[in-house]
């Protein structure tokens, strides 16, 4: 029997359901009785991976930076940012093991995996079609409306809030598990789960509220400092449910781990992007996605967060002025 550790994006739907999807096709593929277990990775200043986050059997990071060690087995991302330096990239090309997959053009990293699994390993999860179906328009917020995105009727959005927010690391690696095999609906339905979405749910509700206090509209961009509350995991379309007319979002975040700018373009905006967010926020040391990127800066340095988010503001309000 293999031993798998899985290193996931924590905290977010796509990151999760990788996780989960992931662990089927190695169970499909490689061993079917593999003890599989799981780590959430938080992106952090210099944003490192410890050698203390791999296991002594196979490892695999999905939905997150690649990192240049042996230790490696299995990797796939769709971050245009996914290399930290020249070096990283370098040992990527390198490797040709045929287990490390990078593609920026897939909207979700679950999509992705599904994708490799069929395309080069023969392998199909009808089963599991909801749950990529669902995490490729929450990644590539192709939701259908920001209604839909911020009021959070269908079960998949439920979950999402729950995966987004919640610290609890148990219950998270016990959704990934439940996903492998359940619909959305009864991962929701777990008593645990359950109790979790409600009391965030509540606390969801309330952070529309700060928001809509903390955010400020001008030249095209909102912007907004809610380093001041617990609003880590606060639901990123908020900004557009409040300011529809607004084309980009310019956020100020902080959590024990980490001062955060959040760089977005409003999906439901008719302007034509101008910018390419990963690009301008690996000028700060982050990255991302062209339409969603952020830039992680030590908890102590929510100054130099904010004044990155300054910046970053500014230039967007200049160019959308042109």
């Amino acid at each position: 029997m293999k031993s798998m550790r899985v290193l996931y994006h924590d905290n977010c739907f796509d990151g999760v359901s990788s996780a989960a999807v992931f662990s089927r096709f190695y169970r499909g593929h490689v061993d079917a009785n593999a003890d599989i277990e799981y780590e959430g990775l938080t992106h952090k200043a210099g944003q490192l991976i410890s050698p203390e986050s791999f296991s002594g059997g196979e490892n695999a990071i999905v939905d997150f930076k690649y990192c240049a060690t042996d230790k490696l087995t299995w990797w796939f991302d769709h971050h245009e940012s996914a290399f930290l330096s020249q070096e990283d990239e370098a040992h990527f090309r390198r490797d040709t093991g045929g287990r490390k997959f990078h593609d920026p053009a897939y909207r979700s990293c679950t999509k992705f995996i599904a994708h490799i699994a069929k395309s080069v390993f023969g392998m199909e999860f009808p089963d599991l079609e909801e749950l990529i179906h669902w995490a490729d328009i929450i990644d590539g917020a192709q939701f259908e409306s920001v209604q839909a995105a911020v009021e959070l009727k269908e079960p998949a959005l439920r979950l999402m809030l729950v995966i987004e927010a919640s610290k609890n690391s148990s219950l998270m690696h016990r959704i990934i598990r439940n996903l492998q095999s359940r619909t959305m609906a009864q991962v929701l339905d777990d008593p645990d789960v359950r109790e979790k979405f409600e009391s965030l749910y509540k606390h969801h509700v309330e952070s529309i509220d700060i928001m809509r206090r903390a955010a400020h509209f001008k030249d095209g961009v909102i912007q907004f400092d809610v380093s001041d509350h617990d609003l880590d995991g606060y639901n990123k379309f908020i900004p557009y449910y409040l300011f529809p007319q607004g084309v980009y979002c310019v956020g100020v975040s902080k959590s024990p781990l980490r001062s955060k700018v959040s760089v977005g373009t409003n999906p439901w905006t008719p302007r034509e992007r101008q910018h390419n967010l990963a690009k301008l926020c690996e000028h700060y040391g982050g990255g991302g996605h062209a339409v969603v990127a952020a830039i992680s800066f030590k908890p102590e340095e929510l100054d130099t967060a904010r004044a990155a988010a300054r910046e970053i503001a500014e230039k967007l309000q200049h160019d959308l002025r042109q």
